[in-house]
């Protein structure tokens, strides 16, 4: 149970608005935004037409239901700027996805939408502990990435000291952690177990850091995930939720319940769907997120299908938010593997590697297709100090044998899929320094 007392809100009056009112606002917003891309953007345009829905039609929040979903290949339909519902002079910023399937999709932001991403970064710092005049080291990449410039302009105006790091140099990262200070770390889960990692190869003792807080996102992480990362860096891990087609950082968060993501509802509606029917599912039902901008000026975005996968959380929070929560990002939908008929999310992977004491967070998912059928392996590295032990025990090839058995019937178990385990050396696997990429799929397309 959270004492009111350590809770902090960086907007009180909007953070803690009656859900009444709340929803009020968010009416009175949807329809403003209904008429503005109406009016304003082609595409919607023709979408609201073709759909037969106009912001006149909009009496209720159930009326949402009516509108046209937007996707990503309406972004790449419409690319670079087709969706944009402001002149171009009035475009303060521009920012892109970090995509690799072809063109980037495209983010543009006036100097209202930055104005709004910094405050909503700020309330993130917030509810998660951090305090103004705080040391914030930001390893989050800069540049069309929207994680640096985003953590960055949020935390300037909390009033955080930043340390803009950036990703990479993680020798460096590991030094400025103690050197200067830093109470709070923001970059990739995976990234920030690289610098966990590290720092034990540099011999910087943990005890000689200050570090309390990390604010991690732009990756689906498990609880597992999160369990070593606080335990190798003594921190609270927090999640964090953006997309860049959005905003970026900033959309959701955890609080210090750590029960779920706020999701700022003064300036987005949400809704999780079922993929297939496309109809909205009640709490606590897994599906994918969508996500309706109220606010955003530049490119708004009608009931855009994010990808995500997660569920609703209606439950009252502790910390007083009446804002309603989303679960942990499960994995998106677009990484979810099909192997031989059986549905795989590499974060299901992920939890079961983490809970093995003898392996290094590094791993490497591959699916082929061995002759007609498709194979699930899974490369696991040795953990340093696991193969230190075994390197002088003769018996060691066969606890490594043994090693492979265990992780394969534990997966067996959890997914109802048979898969070759191959365990590595210390260090073999690339390391990560921004978003990780645990997955190969060789499969003939």
């Amino acid at each position: 149970m959270l004492l009111q007392s350590d809770v902090f809100m960086f907007n009180d009056q909007l953070e803690r608005l009656p859900r009444a009112q709340l929803q009020e606002l968010q009416l009175k917003r949807l329809q403003e935004q209904v008429a503005r891309v109406g009016n304003l953007v082609p595409h919607y345009g023709q979408a609201l037409l073709a759909a037969a829905v106009k912001s006149s039609d909009i009496r209720s929040l159930a009326d949402l239901e009516r509108l046209p979903f937007t996707s990503k290949q309406d972004l790449r339909d419409n690319y670079p700027l087709g969706l944009l519902a402001v002149d171009n002079a009035d475009v303060q910023r521009i920012h892109a996805s970090s995509g690799t399937r072809g063109k980037p999709t495209i983010a543009a932001y006036t100097k209202g939408d930055l104005e709004v991403w910094s405050e909503l970064v700020a309330r993130c710092l917030a509810a998660v502990g951090v305090k103004p005049g705080d040391i914030l080291q930001n390893a989050y990449g800069y540049g069309l990435f929207t994680g640096g410039l985003g953590l960055h302009a949020g935390a300037e105006r909390y009033g955080a000291t930043v340390v803009p790091s950036s990703s990479g140099r993680t020798q460096q990262q590991a030094m400025l952690l103690e050197d200067l200070g830093v109470r709070v770390l923001c970059c990739t889960p995976s990234y920030a177990l690289n610098i966990a990692a590290t720092m034990a190869e540099s011999n910087i003792s943990i005890d000689k850091l200050k570090l309390e807080i990390g604010i991690f996102g732009a990756e689906p992480w498990s609880a597992e995930c999160r369990k070593q990362i606080e335990q190798n860096l003594r921190i609270k891990a927090y999640d964090i939720y953006g997309i860049s087609e959005v905003m970026g950082p900033g959309v959701a968060v955890e609080c210090l319940a750590q029960d779920g993501l706020h999701v700022f509802e003064d300036h987005f509606i949400f809704e999780v769907i079922d993929p297939d029917t496309k109809k909205p599912l009640p709490a606590g039902a897994d599906g994918e997120l969508v996500l309706t901008t109220l606010t955003k000026q530049a490119m708004p975005l009608l009931r855009y299908r994010t990808g995500d996968v997660c569920s609703i959380i209606e439950m009252p929070c502790d910390c007083g938010r009446t804002s309603r929560r989303i679960s942990r990002i499960q994995g998106r939908m677009d990484d979810m593997l099909i192997v031989r008929g059986v549905n795989v999310y590499p974060s299901e992977i992920e939890s079961v590697l983490y809970t093995i004491p003898e392996l290094s967070p590094q791993y490497q998912i591959v699916v082929d297709r061995v002759q007609t059928l498709d194979q699930l392996k899974v490369r696991a590295e040795l953990a340093t100090h696991c193969q230190s032990r075994w390197a002088a025990d003769e018996s060691s090839e066969l606890k490594r044998r043994q090693l492979q058995t265990r992780i394969a019937s534990v997966l067996q178990e959890r997914l109802g899929l048979t898969a070759v385990i191959e365990i590595l050396d210390a260090n073999t696997l690339p390391r990560s320094e921004g978003k990780a990429h645990h997955v190969l799929d060789m499969r003939p397309r």
